[in-house]
């Protein structure tokens, strides 16, 4: 009898320990648990349910779903001193939780410094030519300096650029100037080039009516037969050839063209 009763004594105490005393983290997928043992820290937990004593675990759940980082009008003096305001985007994911958690007091405002150091660094070495032109590069440069401290970190970044680069005022309007002056050498270069082909193919017709005199004729009776209306003037030079108009004609002769007459 006393064995039943020191038996029912102890399932009601699990019972008020299950039930009052135990406890159930959920972590889902895009979420990993830290478990921590009177303050100290013993795992990270999978997604799925996991149960505990509150009196001595505590459970923390992290995030590790891809995070965004922005930092916007960060001034930068580049290699031949002039300031610029440049933007950058990063997207960065938590690789390590016991490492970006439980390592660093604030990983996001860490990584943040570790980009704006690289960007300073990549932008301080180039002049602004060099800038516009390897643009790409330097965004590239940017996510491999950015990459080795990200890790240390306990995260993974996933991408790095430059995402703005603004110029002061007078190098706008410098920069304006530059492109306008290239756009009218280019348009000035486009005009002899068709100037250039004009007078190209009025030579060669020039040197094709040399050695063809009568194609001069056929030129102008063509161009009387396609007018409506018009009048023409020209000319016959000293000796001229008649062309017949209508077949079995007698064949051409020279035509002299006669002075007017004194009155």
């Amino acid at each position: 009898m006393q064995y039943v009763i020191t038996l029912v004594l102890v399932c009601l105490v699990v019972a008020v320990i299950w039930r009052y005393g135990v406890r159930r983290a959920t972590v889902f997928e895009f979420e990993r648990g830290l478990k921590y043992v009177r303050g100290i820290f013993q795992a990270i937990l999978p997604p799925g349910q996991h149960w505990y004593l509150p009196v001595f675990t505590t459970v923390r759940k992290v995030d590790i779903r891809p995070r965004v980082a922005s930092i916007t009008g960060q001034e930068v003096l580049s290699a031949d001193g002039v300031t610029l305001k440049v933007s950058l985007a990063a997207n960065y994911e938590i690789e390590n939780p016991d490492v970006a958690i439980n390592k660093t007091q604030d990983f996001q405002e860490a990584l943040h410094l570790e980009l704006q150091l690289a960007l300073r660094q990549i932008v301080g070495a180039a002049d602004i030519d060099t800038l516009l032109a390897t643009r790409d590069d330097m965004s590239r440069k940017l996510a491999e300096l950015s990459e080795a401290k990200a890790r240390l970190l306990g995260l993974r970044l996933i991408s790095a650029g430059l995402k703005d680069i603004m110029f002061p005022g007078q190098l706008k309007e410098i920069f304006a100037q530059v492109v306008s002056a290239r756009k009218e050498g280019l348009a000035a270069l486009e005009k002899a080039r068709g100037e250039t082909a004009a007078l190209r193919n009025l030579a060669n017709a020039a040197k094709i009516i040399e050695s063809n005199p009568g194609l001069m004729q056929l030129r102008m009776l063509q161009t009387v037969g396609s007018s409506s209306g018009n009048t023409l003037v020209f000319g016959l030079p000293p000796q001229t050839t008649a062309i017949p108009l209508k077949s079995g004609t007698a064949p051409s002769k020279e035509i002299t063209p006669q002075a007017p007459e004194e009155s």
